[in-house]
């Protein structure tokens, strides 16, 4: 009943909760919070600092006392303290013109593919704690394919591949289900280290996590490219000691991150293998759907097309497809049931 009552003051939220970005939406309202998944922490008072843009901005810089950190690794939740202080502070930021101190929102978030029931609960205890009423699960692939307006709840073959900071999901979906499906953890922050390992490698560079995703997304790609793309890229000399600065092109850093992608071409490979034939024909004529931020690698649609003979297609907007997927739930929650994950009892 209090929760009823505290809902009137409360608007209902769908989170897609990534290992490298939040996105919240709101009933209503659209997508309101887009942030990094950071939180700057003072140890000494325990208090929180910042979050999203400007505690990524603090990483690898701060002085012992404040610790800045991802709260999510590989799409799970691996420091329950920070994540709830994180959804504590989107859940105050959402209602600040309201009574946030009486807000109970109900709250849809997306988890990945293949987790366990107990990540499942930590997220829903998580968001309970940050100050939930009600939370409903769902896997991503899901919420994706439902953002994308994938027609889920028929029997056809939905197809889609969701690259985000800490999984890459493969799902083929039919009747509101995943038939066939795998999940990978090459993904952003994967390939992120495989370029810091390159750069040690070949030029006895030391990079930040934060030059590494930099130069991805200034020269990245997965298929060779018309015109040569170079950045500059900057670290330690680990020879000298020194601050040194080198140029890389997209042939060098397509080289860093094969491992990465073939991995993905790979699952998507085996995912098509283990489908049933039926769903196989429908998959051949209406392709591959790309989502997630990682869609965005240059010429990652093309290589797959090449690798499997299969029509592949970028979805609009790839970041947020599963933070919209979540909001279109929100909108009609009773006629959605059927896909959410069900309810965890305590374990």
């Amino acid at each position: 009943m209090l929760n009823k009552i505290l809902g009137k003051f409360s608007k209902d939220i769908g989170i897609d909760l990534g290992t490298a970005n939040t996105l919240v939406y709101v009933k209503d309202h659209g997508i309101v919070v887009n942030e990094p998944s950071v939180v700057a922490i003072n140890t000494r008072t325990d208090s929180l600092l910042a979050v999203g843009e400007d505690a990524k901005r603090m990483l690898g810089k701060t002085p012992p006392h404040i610790v800045a950190l991802h709260p999510l690794s590989a799409g799970v939740i691996s420091d329950f303290e920070v994540t709830e202080k994180m959804m504590k502070y989107f859940f105050d930021k959402i209602h600040k013109q309201a009574f946030s101190f009486l807000a109970r929102p109900r709250v849809i978030i997306g988890i990945p593919l293949g987790v366990t029931e107990v990540e499942r609960k930590a997220v829903k205890d998580a968001a309970l704690s940050a100050g939930a009423s009600e939370v409903y699960l769902i896997e991503e692939p899901i919420a994706a394919a439902v953002g994308a307006r994938m027609p889920i709840q028929e029997a056809i073959a939905n197809m889609i591949v969701d690259i985000g900071g800490g999984t890459t999901d493969i799902a083929v979906i039919s009747l509101n289900g995943v038939v066939t499906s795998r999940s990978l953890k090459a993904a952003g922050k994967d390939m992120n280290a495989q370029i810091i390992v390159y750069a040690r490698d070949n030029f006895n560079l030391l990079l930040g996590e934060g030059m590494a995703e930099d130069v991805k997304i200034k020269v990245g790609s997965a298929y060779p490219q018309e015109n040569i793309l170079e950045t500059y890229m900057r670290g330690r000399d680990l020879v000298t000691g020194l601050p040194r600065e080198v140029v890389v092109d997209d042939t060098q850093i397509r080289d860093a991150l094969k491992r990465n992608i073939s991995q993905i071409v790979e699952g998507v490979k085996i995912v098509i293998e283990e489908t049933p034939p039926e769903l196989v024909s429908e998959i051949y004529q209406r392709g591959i759907l790309l989502t997630g931020g990682g869609a965005a690698l240059r010429g990652l649609d093309r290589l797959i097309h090449d690798q499997t003979q299969v029509p592949v297609r970028v979805a609009d907007d790839p970041l947020t497809t599963v933070v919209r997927g979540s909001g279109i739930i929100l909108e009609d929650l009773d006629n959605w049931q059927e896909i959410l994950l069900p309810v965890i009892s305590d374990l």
